[in-house]
């Protein structure tokens, strides 16, 4: 089984409280280990300007994920995503593919 190195950006709307940023994170965390996920690393990147306006918001929360997944699992996650509707944009870049027995070993 090969894995890729994904970095995943998602805004939230700037209305959001904390508890519902919290509960998505530990969703979207929970999401990644249970379906095979490795070296997930979350990090709040905090409320930014946008620059441009996206559904008439001028500001967002960004928080960033690092992990090495499968495909498979990046489009179950991008789906998730984009049904949530406290979530205004997201993006997901791949970096490298890796064979999941170098990570055994």
């Amino acid at each position: 089984m090969f894995l890729n190195s994904y970095e995943t950006i998602y805004i939230l709307k700037p209305d959001v409280t904390d508890s519902i940023n919290l509960s998505l994170v530990n969703y979207y965390k929970s999401l990644l280990k249970e379906k095979g996920a490795h070296n997930i690393v979350i990090q709040h990147r905090g409320r930014r300007h946008l620059s441009y306006n996206i559904d008439h918001y001028y500001d967002g929360i960004y928080v960033q994920m690092n992990y090495q997944a499968s495909q498979s699992l990046l489009l179950l996650l991008e789906k998730s995503m984009l049904l949530n509707e406290n979530i205004i944009r997201y993006l997901t870049v791949k970096h490298q593919a890796i064979n999941s027995v170098d990570i055994l070993n």
